[in-house]
């Protein structure tokens, strides 16, 4: 007998060789219905994998991200079996589950049309009522080749695995067999709703020499309303599309002498400014100091950083009177040595210094992305140098200062702290240490977190703040760092109480993480309707005609002498326009509708953006309420 963790701490005793669906049986009836694959001991297992010894195990279900991928992992192999059904001398590459879905990758003699992707969902849907099972087995390399010999590029993968004297494993529905290590579900029946989303070229390995291959992406669903809700989620992203709106809006720019390099145009200008006046803020507040450093070094500086045997790919070089330099991709070293400038004694410790670093990172065209992605930007970046007693009070502060600003914007967030991984510098007794840090930091504040392994910075573990927009969608923004290495590096050192020399723990944090980036999430988040102490434009002035064109500029002026980011439309526009213009295209928080009766009374109608409805205020009323409002930044 065999005895198994549940997820809840109870332990099960079983007979050794339980399979994992025969555990998931044994729970209920709903949970093996639902069960998409397991984790035994933290690693995700296949529904068929036999446990034989003492072991903790969580069943998946499509709400669990592993679920997630072995479902759609799963209907990539149903739509490529629709498509072998319907298109027989297709070859078939491979199809993985992505973060978004699953995709399969198709050599075929042209590209499928939407006719094609129409047949193709069908097929796809009589697969389904078919409710094939899964059947996994093990093939020796001479019968696996023999198995796929008509299909070249699962030939190549095989020939690949041949010297690891390993068998092959395959998953076979029906008449459809695959290439596979799974996991997968133990039938298709629960892929109850999906759809192709799109048909894009791809080349075989990502390798431009290579065939170009046919590449359907897809997203599928235990029920049909999960797949309606994500298909009007996507029409509402597009209408956020921060590309869209940043147009609509004149807030930046992208031109072909500079790709991946943006344009900040005046209202963008406007934002950003903003932002960083409230950054400057929040920093003065929890005791930083402004620095800026330059943003070309020469490259010994980037070889004792660390960052060239790390991230030169990355980096972009140039030569200056003979000497090799490079154009900073981070803040961190200028850091180093602008605390090297001068000696430090414990007195001196915590030292928080903040930048607004321009810096540059090359990335593929093909990445690029609006904001999102880019060539260059301003992170917004912050150096703590510490001794090791105060790390916990320290992280806790940055956390603090992190929660504040997202709150500010109307963001939940989760945390994932982010191990050491296998590019990385230092002694395993000091990344030891910084991730036992970093773990009491969260413990001591009682922060769930996810363990992310292997995926922290070459020079420390770190913990990564993934904050929730409007639309449910996560993005990675701050993040807090622990360094034990670039002080060692550099040679830093304070004078501890005792009179001896001791080198100071250092902290890498960002808040917004990239500035421009912060801007393309907000622009979408809010849909462009900013709120009006961030919005480029806060009130638009509209006379109904011409009669009330005096009176609107007096109104104007009074706004803008206030301080008022204010515009006075006095286009021969009907009034119906100019409102809809403001709230739709500009929109602007407030609208002021000022006619004769408005004239007469010596007041203004102001149409609110988030109620559309229209109060009448006396201006003086009207500039207190603004005015409270952009200072309180509600």
């Amino acid at each position: 007998m065999i005895h198994i963790t549940l997820k809840d701490g109870s332990v099960k005793e079983f007979e050794a060789g339980v399979s994992v669906i025969d555990v998931a049986k044994s729970l209920g009836a709903g949970l093996a219905k639902a069960a998409c694959c397991g984790r035994i001991d933290g690693k995700v297992a296949d529904l068929r994998t036999p446990i034989t010894e003492d072991c903790q195990l969580e069943i998946c279900t499509f709400d669990d991200e592993d679920g997630k991928k072995t479902f759609w992992h799963t209907s990539s192999h149903v739509m490529a079996q629709a498509v072998k059904r319907l298109y027989p001398q297709a070859k078939f590459a491979i199809g993985p589950a992505i973060k978004e879905g699953f995709y399969y990758d198709f050599d075929v003699e042209k590209p499928f049309t939407p006719e094609d992707i129409e047949k193709i969902e069908a097929e796809m849907k009589k697969i389904v009522k078919e409710k094939l099972p899964l059947e996994r087995f093990e093939l020796d390399v001479p019968q696996a080749l023999e198995l796929m010999k008509d299909e070249p590029y699962k030939v190549e993968l095989i020939e690949e695995h041949a010297g690891k004297g390993e068998k092959i494993s395959f998953f076979k529905q029906g008449e459809f067999t695959d290439l596979c290590a799974g996991p997968h579900l133990m039938d298709v029946s629960p892929i109850k709703a999906f759809k192709i989303t799109s048909a894009t070229g791809a080349y075989w390995r990502g390798d431009s020499s290579k065939a170009t291959l046919c590449r359907l992406y897809a997203i599928s669903f235990p029920k049909a309303s999960e797949l309606e809700a994500h298909l009007a989620a996507i029409e509402e992203a597009k209408k956020r599309d921060h590309r869209r709106l940043g147009k609509e809006l004149g807030l930046f720019m992208m031109a072909d002498e500079g790709p991946g390099f943006p344009f900040f145009l005046p209202k963008g200008m406007v934002l950003k400014n903003t932002l960083l006046e409230y950054w400057r803020e929040c920093h003065k507040r929890y005791g930083y100091v402004e620095i800026s450093t330059p943003i070309i070094l020469n490259q010994e500086l980037w070889h004792r950083s660390g960052h060239w045997d790390h991230y030169k790919n990355n980096m972009y070089t140039t030569v200056i009177d003979g000497e090799d330099y490079a154009i900073k991709p981070m803040n961190c070293p200028g850091g180093m040595l602008v605390y090297k400038n001068e000696p430090h004694s414990y007195r001196d410790l915590p030292l928080r210094m903040a930048e607004l670093g321009l810096v540059h990172r090359h990335e593929l065209s093909g990445a690029l992305h609006g904001l999102f992605r880019v060539r260059c930007f301003t992170q917004d970046d912050a150096h703590i140098f510490m001794t090791r007693e105060q790390i916990p009070d320290e992280i806790a502060g940055v956390v603090h200062l992190i929660n504040q600003v997202y709150n500010k914007f109307g963001f939940d967030y989760f945390v994932e702290l982010s191990t050491r991984p296998e590019n990385s510098m230092g002694s395993d007794e000091d990344w030891e240490d910084a991730t036992n840090g970093l773990k009491a930091a969260l413990e001591r504040l009682n922060m769930p977190y996810i363990l992310n392994e292997g995926d922290g910075a070459f020079y420390g573990p770190k913990i990564d703040f993934h904050l929730r927009d409007s639309l449910g969608r996560t993005w990675q923004c701050g993040t807090i760092q622990l360094d034990f290495q670039m002080p060692l590096n550099f040679g830093l050192e304070y004078v501890a109480e005792d009179g001896s020399r001791k080198r100071p723990i250092m902290i890498h944090r960002v808040c917004f993480g990239s500035i421009e980036r912060f801007i393309g999430i907000l622009t979408e988040h809010f849909a462009g309707k900013f709120p009006t102490w961030l919005a480029p434009t806060q009130v638009k002035v509209l006379p109904v005609s011409d009669k009330s064109l005096d009176y609107a500029r007096q109104v104007y002026e009074r706004m803008k002498d206030k301080g008022i980011r204010v515009e006075l439309d006095d286009r021969n526009e009907k009034i119906g326009y100019k409102i809809r213009y403001a709230r739709q295209i500009d929109r602007v928080p407030y609208m002021l509708i000022l006619g004769e009766k408005e004239i007469a009374e010596q007041t203004i109608s102001v149409r609110d953006r988030a109620t559309d409805e229209t109060t009448s205020y006396t201006l003086d009323e009207f500039l207190a309420k603004l005015e409270q409002e952009i200072k309180d930044r509600v």
